[in-house]
């Protein structure tokens, strides 16, 4: 099931009364990239939706929640997540990878849990950051982790915890597909 992101930002948009260009121009992403977005004709990726978060004073999980009363907690069963794919950089690259959202009715949460598929090694290394934090636990595969001028390789129960101001990227070592739990604060 997918999310209709690129709906929920037009309305944040216009129930601020701001243009493409007023988003773009404060968030730093093209006119075209957000029209792009809010049409739902690409899926940003984490840090891309974090930074718009951001700018509208959201909570990244705003994007991912169903229009349901609030929750203590909530159980999403592997058939029931709910998948964004089609991720793509500014430039309009492919970043050969989708993530599933684990949580989208809990409102208000800390923290937003997905799992990141890597379906194959992106031909170019965008660098990524925004505010919050990150933590990466590798389930399958070999992952290589860029975080600012490092680069970490790991394996299959390799973790890493990291502050998301630092400029970063995961990518798959050897081309080979590799599964992540991701949990992202703002």
């Amino acid at each position: 099931m997918d999310f209709n992101i690129g709906s929920k930002i037009k309305k944040l948009r216009k129930a601020r009364k701001l243009t493409l260009q007023d988003v773009a121009r404060e968030t730093g992403f093209s006119p075209a990239l957000i029209s792009q977005i809010e049409n739902n004709n690409v899926s940003p990726p984490i840090a891309t939706l974090s930074k718009i978060a951001r700018f509208f004073d959201v909570k990244m999980g705003h994007f991912f929640e169903d229009e349901e009363e609030e929750r203590k907690f909530e159980v999403v069963k592997r058939g029931e997540r709910r998948v964004v794919s089609r991720v793509i950089s500014k430039a309009g690259t492919g970043h050969g990878y989708t993530y599933e959202a684990l949580s989208f009715r809990k409102r208000n949460k800390k923290m937003e849990p997905f799992m990141v598929t890597v379906s194959e090694r992106a031909g170019e290394e965008t660098l990524y950051n925004h505010d919050g934090e990150e933590f990466l636990l590798i389930l399958k595969g070999r992952a290589e982790v860029l975080l600012d001028e490092e680069r970490l390789i790991l394996e299959e129960g390799d973790a890493v915890y990291f502050d998301s101001s630092l400029r970063h990227r995961l990518l798959s070592y050897d081309g080979e597909e590799v599964q992540v739990l991701a949990v992202v604060t703002r």
